[in-house]
């Protein structure tokens, strides 16, 4: 008795259910499901597997099991000189990956569009008529927003950023700031309701105490240029960095910040109508780049300077409180040195605990993440298609994901 009840060990035929398992023993809702989780560069095989793998992959019931997956690795969406073409970096595989560029920014009133800001699934274009297109770079959808009549002569634009959600449906935001200090204003475009809403003023808030910062005195302001030169601030900021803004949620507050030309970092409150000049990090006259991020929903700084022959790259947190900056990585001095003289411009963006950082000048292009958490620093092998060589000038930050529609 006491022998008949042992359990027999797996063997021969004993297993065979086991072995024969396959997916296509589940149902379709648990089979998309699976197929759901796969990493999304998988999502461009997916076709050619076979007919149900085929079917799965462009059903409705498929897309929404992807909305599911609560965060998938970031792709860093590179921007070349060229712009014409679709180049990601993909952080889950470690590789580069050349996508199909959308057909709508092939045509030639858009061969010129600049990628101006991401999020989520999706990256945003600005057209050289000042005009918008949205587009998912793994689907390649894409949706041209009403004209937004915005007199580029008369204001300035100085940021432009994206915030996207899945809740039962696809929606984004697209925020833009402009006007010169202090006069600042914004602009809303809520897909929800297809239309740009009622233009804002921003007010400078009155508890501001850094009067010392202020951009509207007469001093003049120099920054490194995209060839490392340093120019003053009344020249033009290179096109990468032109609008070098980010968007923060802190207690349901939506802050959008952005560099103003002299380089200072502005916060606009987009709930309280209001805006704030942050302290510099360095003295006015000191040869800099600068960038901002946004990481973990909060907002950083990352500055490469040179001081005593020696080049430093190091990230930066505002102190709220104590009104302050506090240093919080660092790259190795031994990974820096050998940019000392040839003053590289950065291009920075923010996924997560990681920062992506494109390091240009006549002398140099090269790409580099952070790991905050760990205080790593990785350079990435360079991006070579059909043999050659690419450089490029900065990079967005998106989630691959194929549910998000424009």
């Amino acid at each position: 008795m006491a022998h008949s009840l042992k359990r027999k060990s797996p063997e021969n035929g004993d297993n065979l259910g086991f072995n024969s398992f396959s997916l296509d023993d589940l149902n379709e809702d648990l089979f998309e499901r699976v197929l759901s989780w796969l990493p999304t560069s998988s999502f461009f095989r997916l076709t050619s597997v076979c007919k149900r793998w085929k079917s799965a992959a462009g059903s409705v019931s498929f897309k929404l099991a992807c909305s599911h997956v609560p965060s998938r690795d970031p792709w860093f969406f590179m921007v070349a000189p060229s712009l014409n073409q679709s180049v990601i970096f993909d952080s889950a595989e470690n590789s580069w990956k050349k996508l199909n560029h959308p057909n709508l920014l092939l045509e030639d009133s858009n061969k010129s569009c600049m990628p101006v800001a991401a999020s989520n699934g999706l990256v945003c274009y600005r057209t050289s008529l000042g005009n918008f297109i949205v587009s998912n770079p793994v689907t390649g959808s894409c949706c041209e927003l009403p004209p937004l009549n915005f007199n580029s002569e008369n204001q300035s634009l100085n940021a432009v950023v994206m915030s996207a959600a899945f809740n039962d449906q696809m929606s984004y935001k697209i925020v833009l700031v402009f006007g010169e200090l202090p006069n600042l204003s914004f602009k809303v475009y809520n897909s929800s309701s297809a239309c740009w809403e009622d233009e804002n003023a921003l007010g400078r808030k009155v508890d501001d105490s850094s009067s010392d910062c202020d951009s509207t005195d007469d001093n003049v302001v120099y920054f490194l240029s995209k060839a490392g030169n340093v120019v003053a601030s009344s020249m033009q900021r290179s096109p990468t960095k032109q609008y070098s803004s980010v968007i923060t949620n802190k207690d349901g507050q939506e802050i959008v910040y952005f560099l103003s030309t002299s380089g200072t970092v502005v916060a606009c409150n987009l709930t309280c109508k209001s805006f704030i000049e942050y302290p510099r990090l360095l003295p006015v006259f000191c040869e800099y780049s600068i960038d901002i991020v946004e990481c973990n929903g909060e907002m950083l700084v990352v500055l490469l300077s040179e001081f005593l022959e020696s080049t430093s790259l190091r990230v930066w947190k505002f102190d709220e409180t104590n009104r302050c900056w506090q240093q919080i990585a660092a790259m190795p001095a031994s990974m820096s040195h050998e940019w000392y003289g040839k003053k590289p411009d950065i291009n920075c963006v923010g996924a997560g605990s990681r920062i992506f950082i494109c390091l240009n000048s006549p002398e140099l292009c090269t790409y580099v993440t952070c790991d905050l958490v760990t205080n790593k620093w990785v350079e990435l092998p360079k991006c070579c298609i059909n043999g050659e060589v690419m450089e490029f000038m900065s990079a967005f930050s998106f989630e691959p994901r194929i549910e998000a529609s424009v």
